[in-house]
């Protein structure tokens, strides 16, 4: 055991797949672990690199293991999918791991904490609830349009349906009645809950000093703040802002060849949460620039009077990721152009 310099860790739900390479690579042991085996046999190891793939438990185990002297190290799975050889199986898996992981340019996953978990389930279930939501008052919505009873599209909107539905004077079928009050009665639930993490999640972001100059930039709320900060890395894993957009997918897709730089769209790699969170906070902003005008020289004005809103806001969205870096990165908060001058 003494010469193990890395361990490859295969997770799963009982049954974890171990493979211990010494330092030039060579397997010095293969075996199988129960799950609750898995810290006893790390405690008795000597101190090694153990990597795993950054997925579903890789945190906890990571800050257990990492308690044990270990130094963990999480890979994205699609950075360990090309060290397979031929056939998947558990053994597969963990020898790639442990050989993707010795890689110099490897790029890894930071271990989370609890708290960055915590924050980081609360907007997902919010999330959750909001989908649910929608499709609740869609199927209201279809399924009383079947009876020719249909309002303006929109969530503003919905108050009107949930009128017809509890009017008494309503001339709907009793069945159809009695089923869209229970659809109803969902929709005002949800509404309830999503209400109670929205309060907490914007109780977090505004007791967070990170968050609180986050919020400075335009189009960036409580919401996605709290999102950047629960769901990214630290930002001290990106050299500079560009890393932390093209994390995000935020960058042109290259197809280059042959010397000749081809750029595409956004290549929609990474975080795809906060990347839709940034996109929508940057699409009020161009709505409102539209609509009321923004400084007569300014660098929207002049791309939304060449380009199309979508592709500004796309854009835009680019240059908040990169200012959102710099903040968390550096320091102080947002500062506008005109004033910074």
């Amino acid at each position: 055991m003494g010469e193990v310099s890395i361990v490859g860790l295969d997770l799963a739900k009982n049954v974890f797949q171990v493979h211990g390479a010494s330092a030039c690579g060579a397997v010095v042991f293969r075996k199988q672990l129960r799950r609750n085996r898995v810290l006893g046999f790390f405690g008795e190891l000597g101190r090694c690199v153990v990597a795993m793939e950054a997925c579903a438990s890789s945190h906890y185990w990571g800050r257990e293991i990492t308690k044990l002297g270990h130094e963990v190290r999480l890979i994205a799975p699609i950075y360990v999918k090309p060290f397979v050889k031929r056939q998947k199986s558990d053994v597969a898996d963990a020898e790639a791991i442990a050989e993707a992981a010795i890689r110099p340019t490897m790029r890894f996953v930071a271990v989370k904490s609890e708290s960055q978990q915590a924050a980081g389930m609360t907007f997902r279930a919010r999330d959750l609830l909001v989908r649910q939501r929608t499709q609740t008052i869609n199927a209201l919505r279809g399924h009383l349009a079947e009876f020719g009873v249909t309002v303006p599209t929109g969530a503003v909107h919905v108050g009107k349906l949930i009128g017809i539905v509890r009017d008494p004077n309503c001339s709907l079928p009793k069945q159809v009645i009695d089923v869209a009050v229970l659809l109803v009665a969902q929709v005002e639930d949800l509404n309830s809950k999503i209400a109670t993490l929205m309060e907490e999640i914007t109780r977090s972001a505004h007791a967070d000093e990170v968050a609180k100059r986050l919020m400075t930039i335009p189009g960036v709320g409580p919401i996605t703040a709290a999102a950047i900060l629960a769901l990214a890395p630290p930002a001290q894993t990106f050299g500079r802002g560009r890393d932390f957009s093209a994390w995000l997918g935020l960058v042109p897709r290259q197809f280059s060849s042959g010397g000749k730089e081809r750029l595409g769209s956004v290549s929609k790699a990474g975080q795809r949460d906060i990347r839709r969170l940034l996109i929508t906070g940057c699409m009020s902003v161009v709505r409102w620039a539209t609509r009321r005008s923004a400084p007569e020289v300014s660098w929207l004005t002049d791309m939304l009077g060449r380009k199309p809103r979508m592709l500004v806001a796309v854009a835009l969205t680019n240059r908040t990721a990169r200012i959102a870096w710099a903040l968390m990165a550096k320091g102080g908060t947002y500062r506008h152009p005109a004033a910074a001058v």
